[in-house]
């Protein structure tokens, strides 16, 4: 395990690892790892991609080999072509794993578009980005490729940062010259996305593990995970207290093994932020859980993006008062049962965590949390709706305790943050 001052970066012990690295990777480190081999038959990765079981990195999990397989199957319906989007735009304040393999290792996601264009038939090849180092980083390497390039020449688009940028068709909209806000579904971008034609948006990390898997095989790739969660992937720490921290973890591992990894006593905490702010809050049950998709559904809860913030002396009242003020700072503004929902949701939370709010007001936030959901154009409302759902049904006493007599922790100093747990853009950034 290496630590800078910024940002610890660090893989699982024993773990070979799959996508961190020591240092940034040029093209010739790359390649000579066994990166960017010919494709001899598209159709045959993306048989093994089934195979393999390897689930979206973005926060839906979704199967990355459905998407190919829909993408390319109507691209040749409708005759129209294909596109592809390489997603990188990091809008979640909690995580940097996005980041940090755009800086570093841009070549392994160049590589995983380079193969997905090949298997939906793309002719258009799109990386999007918002952080400008990642998109330094990006053209650097596409600088290096340029004498070897293979598939369709790929363009760079950058967006200002913003939590729905990075959204689907926000990301079409913007690739079609538009604003970074997203638009009503359907249609979705599998069926018409940029110029009308069926679009494949992928997310860099699961990108990344496509190029690993053309390398490596989907034996190689499940040797690692669990039967349902396969494979590795990249977790963004934060909370307790301590620096962040990037792990490339097997799926399937103890979180309370992870707190042992990350130097924090489970006696101290008391619960976590799951998925970045999207999945909401869990309580001490998390202690029992492994970190793979069923294990962390059966919680009521999720992984997504793989963000974890660690509650230890926040409590957790305050800390969901923080997300749905910024999840009502952060809507897009252009649907009225979002724009209204989350202003709505994040005044009840505020006066619960300063002690002004009464039963009825609890009473309304949790029905919100229900009638709210699937309103928008996109997942914002349904983010906030899982943060105030989940704090009810995770912390019922300490919402009481709210109600009746105050919070000590709050009374001492309620945890208040524009961006809860946020990991800053990082200048230096070191890994083992």
């Amino acid at each position: 395990m290496t630590m800078t001052a910024e940002l610890t970066v660090a893989v699982w012990p024993g773990l070979t690892p799959r996508l961190l690295r020591d240092g940034t990777e040029s093209l010739a480190d790359y390649k000579q790892a066994g990166g960017y081999g010919p494709l001899a038959d598209p159709d045959q990765l993306l048989a093994e991609v089934s195979a393999s079981g390897l689930l979206g990195r973005g926060g839906a999990a979704f199967p990355l080999a459905v998407k190919l397989r829909t993408v390319r199957d109507n691209g040749q319906r409708d005759a129209n072509g294909t596109v592809v989007i390489a997603n990188g735009e990091e809008g979640e304040p909690a995580s940097i794993k996005d980041r940090w393999l755009l800086r570093n290792r841009p070549h392994a996601v160049l590589d995983g578009l380079r193969l997905a264009t090949a298997i939906v038939r793309a002719e258009r090849a799109v990386v999007y980005v918002s952080d400008a180092q990642a998109a330094a980083a990006v053209e650097r390497a596409l600088a290096e490729r340029a004498d070897g390039r293979d598939g369709p020449q790929v363009e760079l688009v950058t967006v200002t940062p913003g939590y729905v940028a990075g959204e689907e068709t926000a990301a079409v909209h913007v690739v079609n010259g538009g604003p970074a806000k997203p638009t009503d579904k359907p249609p979705r971008p599998f069926e018409e996305g940029v110029a009308g034609k069926p679009t494949l948006i992928s997310n860099v990390e699961t990108l990344a593990h496509l190029a690993y898997l053309h390398q490596h095989g989907a034996q190689a790739f499940r040797a690692l995970g669990t039967e349902a969660s396969p494979g590795t992937f990249l977790a963004t720490i934060t909370g307790a207290g301590l620096p962040p921290a990037l792990y490339e973890l097997p799926h399937g591992i103890a979180f309370a093994d992870l707190l042992t990894l990350h130097g924090v006593s489970s006696d101290n905490v008391r619960g976590a932020l799951l998925g970045g702010y999207f999945a909401g809050l869990v309580n001490r049950d998390i202690l029992g859980a492994t970190l793979d998709h069923e294990s962390v559904r059966a919680l009521g809860s999720g992984l997504g993006c793989g963000a974890i913030g660690i509650l230890t002396d926040d409590c957790p009242v305050a800390v969901a008062a923080s997300v749905l003020a910024y999840f009502d700072r952060e809507n897009a503004g252009q649907c009225g049962s979002c724009f209204n929902g989350t202003a709505a949701m994040a005044a009840v939370a505020t006066a619960l965590r300063d002690g002004d709010a009464t039963a009825e007001d609890v009473e309304r936030l949790r029905r919100w949390s229900v009638v709210l959901r699937g309103r928008g154009a996109c997942a914002t409302l349904d983010g906030a709706a899982n943060v105030a759902a989940s704090l009810l049904a995770q912390f019922p006493d300490l919402v009481q305790r709210h109600l009746e007599s105050g919070c000590q922790t709050c009374r001492s100093g309620a945890f208040t943050a524009a961006r809860p747990y946020e990991v800053e853009s990082l200048e230096a950034v070191v890994a083992v």
